[in-house]
C-alpha cells in the first residue's frame, strides 16, 4: 500500500548553504503560523548554541501540509562532526532536497551528505539557493552537481533529477532561472510530484526503526522513527530487538505516541505505514532498535554509525581554585552528565578509565567535542580536560594508523602560499590547487587529523580572517610521523594570589598576556604565550617596593597591553601536552597539569 497524503523528505546540504532558512520559509509559506505572528529566524535551531553560531548541531522533525498532503521534513546539521546526525536519519525519509550554494557550489559536506543519499537510492531534487547574491553562478553550480553526481557513480534515474532556483530568505523557488519569483510553489509541487509516497504492509506485523533519540527531563528517552509496517498504537505490547546486537529481546509497552505538525508534538491514539512517529515511555530505547509485534520480530537493518576520530579527557578540576565557581564538581556529577550525553549523541563514545576522577570522551571532530564542553559550563559543570588527541588503528601487520582527512581550503591569493607552507610542517599533502580566476585559490590536502588540531585560529590569522576550511574524514592511513604543535612556550604563574599591574607590566615584556590586574592566579597557572619555545616563571603578584627617595618618573602610570582573552575554541586548540584547561561556568584557565615547578621539571627530565 502506497500513502498518497504523505510525503517523508530530509534537506540536506552543505554548512552555511541554508537548509534551516529554506524550512523556515516552508513552514510560513503552508500557514504553520498566523498571520500576526512573530517568528524567530532560523527557528528550527533551537538550542542557544545553535542559534548564536548560526549552525544545526541536532537534527531536527517538523511537518507542513500542503494541497491535503501531509510533508515530514528533516532538516540535517551540514558539519562534518555532526555527520552522525545525517546519516541516520536518511532512513526515515523516501527522499531528499540536495541544498547547494549558488555561488560556492558543491563543497565537501555536499559529497559526504550526497554520498550517503544515492547509497540509500533516494531520489534528489536539488534546489540552488542564494540565486540572488551578486556574484551567484547558477548554472556553473548545476553542471558542478551534475559532475559530483557521475563521481558517485549515480544511476541514470538519479542523474536525471529535477533542478529548482531559489531565494530562501527572499521566499521563492523557480524551476527556470527565467521564471518570474513568486513564492515557494515550485518546490511543494516537484516534491508531491517527485518524492514517492511511503509504502508498507498496513495488515503484516508492526515494524518501527528508531532513527533518533530526543530527550526530555519529564517523559526521559522519545524514540523518532518512522512506521515501515503495520499499525502502532498505544497500549500497543511489542517487543524491542536490534539488527547489529542479535541478543537483544525485550518486551515494552507503548504508553505515548506522537506525531509532528509544525513545531509540535501532537498526541495520537495510532499511526500507521509512512507516518514519522515519537514514542515516549521506553527507558533503554536506542538509536537502530526496532520496535515489532511480538508474533514477528524481525530487525529492519541499519548501518554502523562512523567511528570517532578524535579522543579528550575529561577530569574532575583539582586546581587550588576549585569549586568556588560550578554547580556541579564531583565525578559522580561529571560521570552522570557524560553518559547522559550519549542518550542522544550516537557518535560519542564515554570510557572509564583506572581512575575513577577521568573519563576519556572520543568524537567526531574538535567541534563536536567543544560545543559538549560549552553546553556542560553553561549547565552548571567545573571540570578539566586535556588536548585532543586522535585515536590510532592497527593493521594485520601491527604497524600503527591514523585518521586522515581531506581539507579543501579556499583563499586569497597572496596567503596561499603561507597556508601551504604551514600545512606542509603539519605533515599535509597537496593533491589538487587550482584559481578560480577571480583571485582566490581553491587548495585539496590530505592531513593526518592531528595536524589540524590546533590550526584553525592559526589559520584565520594567517588569512586575515577571509579563508574558508572544510574538512572530511578520509579514511585511516600509515603513521606521518611527529608534527610539533605549537612553536611557542608558556609563561607559568610562580605563586598564588592576585595578578598586580606591577607584576604584569614586568611580565608583558616577555610575551603575550592572557590575564588583567586584579585576577586570581596559582603556581603552576598559563598566563600568557613566551615570545620563545621554552616555558619560563613569572612572579605576576609581585608589588613595587616603596623607598624612602623619589625620583620624577618613578611613579609614572604603568602602560598594560590589553590582554589576548581566548575563547573555548581558542584556549582548546593552545593547550600542549603537558597542559589542562580548567572549566568553570564563568572562567577559562589554562594551567600545567603538574602544578608544582620542581616535579614539573623531574617529569621533563624523564620524559626527555
Amino acid at each position: 500500500m502506497k500513502r498518497e497524503d504523505i510525503r517523508n523528505i530530509a534537506i540536506i546540504a552543505h554548512v552555511d548553504h541554508g537548509k534551516t532558512t529554506l524550512v523556515d520559509e516552508l513552514l510560513k509559506q503552508s500557514g504553520v503560523f498566523r498571520a500576526n505572528q512573530e517568528v524567530a529566524e532560523r527557528v528550527m535551531d533551537s538550542g542557544d548554541i545553535e542559534r548564536e553560531r548560526g549552525i544545526t548541531i541536532l537534527s531536527k522533525n517538523t511537518a507542513v501540509t500542503y494541497n491535503g498532503v501531509k510533508i515530514n521534513i528533516i532538516d540535517t546539521p551540514g558539519h562534518a562532526d555532526f555527520g552522525g546526525e545525517v546519516e541516520r536519519v536518511l532512513k526515515m525519509v523516501n527522499g531528499v532536497v540536495l541544498v547547494v550554494d549558488a555561488f560556492e557550489g558543491s563543497m565537501p559536506q555536499t559529497k559526504f551528505v550526497l554520498r550517503k543519499a544515492l547509497d540509500l537510492n533516494l531520489p534528489v531534487i536539488v534546489c540552488v539557493n542564494k540565486i540572488d547574491r551578486p556574484e551567484a553562478r547558477p548554472t556553473e553550480v548545476v553542471d558542478e552537481v551534475l559532475e559530483l553526481f557521475m563521481d558517485l557513480d549515480a544511476s541514470d534515474e538519479q542523474l536525471d533529477c529535477p533542478f529548482l532556483f531559489a531565494s530562501a530568505k527572499a521566499g521563492y523557488a523557480m524551476r527556470n532561472l527565467d521564471d518570474e519569483p513568486k513564492d515557494m510553489t515550485p518546490l511543494f509541487e516537484t516534491i508531491l510530484d517527485y518524492i514517492p509516497a511511503p509504502e508498507g504492509d498496513p495488515e503484516a506485523g508492526t515494524q518501527v526503526l528508531i532513527s533518533t533519540i530526543d530527550y526530555n527531563e519529564y517523559v526521559g528517552r522519545i524514540g523518532i522513527g518512522k512506521v515501515d509496517n503495520g499499525t502502532i498504537r498505544v497500549n500497543q505490547d511489542m517487543v524491542m530487538v536490534n539488527h547489529h546486537d542479535p541478543d537483544k529481546f525485550k518486551k515494552v509497552k507503548i504508553s505515548k505516541l506522537y506525531e509532528f505538525d509544525g513545531l509540535n508534538k501532537v498526541d495520537v491514539t495510532e499511526a500507521t505505514v509512512g507516518s514519522i512517529v515519537a514514542i515516549s515511555g521506553i527507558a533503554d530505547i536506542h538509536i537502530g532498535d526496532t520496535l515489532c509485534s511480538p508474533e514477528n520480530p524481525v530487525a529492519i537493518p541499519f548501518q554502523k554509525i562512523s567511528e570517532p576520530t578524535i579522543s579528550m579527557d575529561f577530569l574532575v578540576n583539582d586546581s587550588p581554585l576549585a569549586g568556588k565557581e560550578g554547580k556541579y564538581i564531583t565525578s559522580r556529577h561529571l560521570r552522570d552528565r557524560l553518559f547522559r550525553e550519549l542518550n542522544t549523541d550516537v557518535s560519542l563514545r564515554v570510557e572509564e578509565t583506572d581512575s575513577t576522577e577521568r573519563f576519556k570522551v572520543s568524537g567526531r571532530g574538535e567541534l563536536h567535542l567543544s560545543v559538549l564542553i560549552e553546553n556542560m559550563r553553561r549547565e552548571g559543570y567545573e571540570f578539566a580536560v586535556s588536548k585532543a588527541e586522535v585515536l590510532y588503528h592497527t593493521d594485520e601487520k601491527g604497524k600503527k594508523l591514523e585518521p586522515m582527512e581531506r581539507a579543501y581550503i579556499d583563499v586569497d591569493d597572496e596567503y596561499a602560499g603561507n597556508v601551504i607552507q604551514k600545512l606542509g610542517e603539519r605533515k599535509g599533502e597537496l593533491i589538487n590547487m587550482h584559481s578560480n580566476g577571480t583571485g582566490s585559490t581553491r587548495l585539496e590536502f590530505l592531513i593526518p587529523a592531528r595536524g589540524l588540531i590546533g590550526y584553525r585560529g592559526e589559520f584565520m590569522t594567517d588569512t586575515k580572517g577571509t579563508g574558508v576550511l572544510n574538512t572530511i574524514f578520509e579514511n585511516y592511513g600509515p603513521y606521518k610521523g611527529d608534527i610539533q604543535y605549537r612553536k611557542q612556550g608558556s609563561l607559568i604563574a610562580f605563586e598564588a594570589g592576585e595578578a598586580i599591574t606591577y607584576g604584569l607590566f614586568n611580565a608583558q615584556e616577555r610575551g603575550t598576556l592572557f590575564i588583567g590586574p586584579g585576577e586570581k592566579v596559582y603556581a603552576g597557572m598559563v598566563i600568557g604565550q613566551n615570545g620563545k619555545a621554552e616555558d619560563i616563571e613569572l612572579n605576576v603578584c609581585k608589588t613595587k617596593k616603596l623607598t624612602n627617595t623619589r625620583s620624577s618618573s618613578a611613579d609614572e602610570a604603568l602602560k598594560l597591553t590589553p590582554p589576548r582573552v581566548l575563547s573555548l575554541e581558542q584556549c582548546l586548540e593552545f593547550i600542549d601536552t603537558d597542559e589542562l584547561l580548567e572549566i568553570t561556568p564563568k572562567t577559562l584557565r589554562i594551567r600545567k597539569k603538574i602544578l608544582d615547578p620542581t616535579l614539573r621539571k623531574r617529569a621533563g627530565f624523564k620524559k626527555a
